[in-house]
């Protein structure tokens, strides 16, 4: 089946020589499940047509905030309500999930309790998962029909479910360590404080969930019900 990547940012110059961008990251984590992959580069306003143009759609993350102005940002939107009319499988990350819950009529915006960075935990039906985030905006106001399936003390709306064939999450299960510590070196110095880098540097030896978080978003792609 089709996967269409929609491409919401790109990471910094030195991560596409080495860890490559978002797209690559997606395909590697969701690598054996079947899927073709097709990558719009929305960040640079190539999106497509309709909906129908892929079988399953998954938003990338972004350095850019949802409520910008930006000429992409509007069509995304739009694009997004179709995708849901239309029924099929949708999955945001981080941007993603972020935008997916403004274009439903939720409400996003920078987070009073300042930056997540690093491994984070959260809880998912009473177990803990265990997940990389790089963010200060969050969804503080959910749209309606919205379910929380995931949260903690600083993220209350970390995984959102809308219906059964809609997953969103905050943070990144396509981040390693590997992509934490590069941008722990490319975008935190000056702009995350020194504690909060200190303390996701210390965190990066610990296991991350990614694997388990990769099969949950595949089968939702692939059109089982959440």
């Amino acid at each position: 089946m089709k996967l269409g990547l929609l491409q919401t940012g790109h990471l910094p110059d030195e991560m596409l020589e080495t860890t490559g961008d978002y797209s690559a990251l997606f395909t590697r984590l969701l690598d054996g499940h079947g899927f073709q992959f097709h990558t719009w580069n929305v960040v640079d306003n190539e999106l497509p047509d309709s909906p129908q143009e892929a079988d399953a759609w998954l938003i990338t993350g972004s350095k850019h905030g949802v409520y910008e102005d930006h000429a992409w940002i509007s069509p995304l939107e739009k694009l997004i309500r179709q995708i849901v009319a239309a029924g099929l499988p949708l999955v945001g990350i981080c941007f993603g999930h972020q935008i997916v819950a403004q274009a439903l009529g939720g409400k996003v915006e920078k987070f009073q309790g300042g930056w997540a960075i690093g491994r984070h935990s959260y809880d998912l039906d009473g177990t803990q998962l265990h997940l990389n985030a790089w963010h200060q905006d969050q969804v503080v106001t959910r749209p309606e029909g919205a379910r929380v399936l995931a949260s903690n003390d600083f993220c209350e709306n970390a995984m959102l479910a809308y219906g059964d064939h809609i997953l969103t999450i905050q943070p990144h299960p396509e981040f390693t360590a590997q992509e934490i510590q590069s941008l722990l070196e490319q975008r935190a110095p000056g702009v995350v404080p020194e504690p909060l880098i200190k303390g996701a540097t210390a965190q990066l030896p610990n296991p991350v969930d990614n694997p388990s978080v990769s099969l949950k978003m595949a089968s939702v792609l692939k059109g089982e019900k959440i």
